[in-house]
């Protein structure tokens, strides 16, 4: 199991076979940076797609050698990455991130019924990676990225998702706390009835590979003192390995509080959901939690 991002660092470098990452508009010194880090670490391959122009001015910019990516020159945003989305399909590469173009535009690509990555039926949601220093493992949060406000059929979509990343961490059997506002079973709060039918469905086989417990507020889901305080028994309170919320603004907020509130607080987000991990990158995250959501994507290609 891996409990920090140097652990997982540690596991691709030890790879004979490095995975091949695509960069969509990829002309940014931030995409480059973390990229080369990448690269430099030995962690994975890298192609640019996007203007040369562009890719040469912030490589002479970050004083980064130019020469170890693969660069394809495409002058035009939209073209390229609709192009670095067809280098994914044609299996050119194992992964996909988004650079300097608009979310909107790499969203698009990827959804494009023709021509993208999503699969028949498919769901895309968002997957992020935290290592707190005051929690003794990796934390696995979704989703505060891409469903609003998930129905319950979405809710297992991205419980599974969050159990599959976790796993590809090399956790066996990951424990899932279901996140409401309290840890009573409250008929008031759809979010509570929901998720103890998640729960249910773990115990009976239904979800699969892994340990469930909800509802749980989030100070028992992560804290065993808060546990041992309010004298709740449960298999995953205290120790959760992955925390579904149950709305898009309370796992924005969870991500967000520990990046701008807490110290030392590492960080990665990929979308999942797609034929391939896709990092999709905030623009105001930094140059290593970029690098850290590579090195996560790189973790899940299967």
């Amino acid at each position: 199991m891996f409990t920090k991002f140097e652990d997982i660092f540690a596991e691709l470098q030890g790879r004979e076979a490095k995975k091949r990452m695509i960069a969509a508009w990829g002309v940014d010194g931030h995409t480059i940076s973390a990229a080369s880090k990448a690269i430099d670490l030995g962690l994975v391959d890298v192609t640019l797609v996007g203007d040369q122009c562009m890719i040469a001015q912030a490589c002479k910019s970050e004083g980064i050698d130019m020469a170890k990516f693969t660069v394809v020159h495409n002058p035009d945003e939209l073209p390229s990455v609709a192009q670095a989305v067809a280098m994914i399909r044609e299996g050119m590469g194992d992964f996909l991130m988004k650079g300097l173009c608009s979310t909107d535009k790499f969203l698009r690509a990827i959804l494009n019924k023709e021509t993208g990555l999503l699969p028949p039926k498919g769901t895309l949601t968002h997957c992020a990676v935290i290592e707190n220093p005051n929690y003794h493992k990796l934390l696995f949060v979704g989703d505060m990225a891409v469903i609003p406000a998930p129905d319950f059929k979405q809710k297992q979509i991205i419980m599974g998702h969050l159990v599959a990343t976790a796993r590809a961490a090399g956790i066996a059997k990951p424990k899932v706390a279901i996140i409401a506002a309290s840890e009573q079973m409250l008929t008031s709060m759809p979010a509570c009835m929901e998720a103890a039918m998640l729960t249910k469905m773990v115990d009976r086989g239904q979800i699969k590979g892994c340990i469930a417990d909800g509802p749980l507020a989030l100070d028992v889901a992560i804290d065993q003192e808060s546990v041992e305080i309010k004298g709740l028994v449960s298999p995953v309170a205290g120790d959760a390995d992955c925390l579904l919320f149950p709305n898009i603004e309370s796992a924005n907020v969870f991500y967000k509080a520990n990046s701008k509130l807490a110290s030392n607080v590492k960080q990665a987000g990929m979308m999942v959901g797609a034929k391939v991990p896709c990092v999709l990158s905030s623009r105001a995250d930094s140059i290593d939690t970029k690098l850290n959501s590579i090195a996560i994507a790189a973790l899940s290609v299967k």
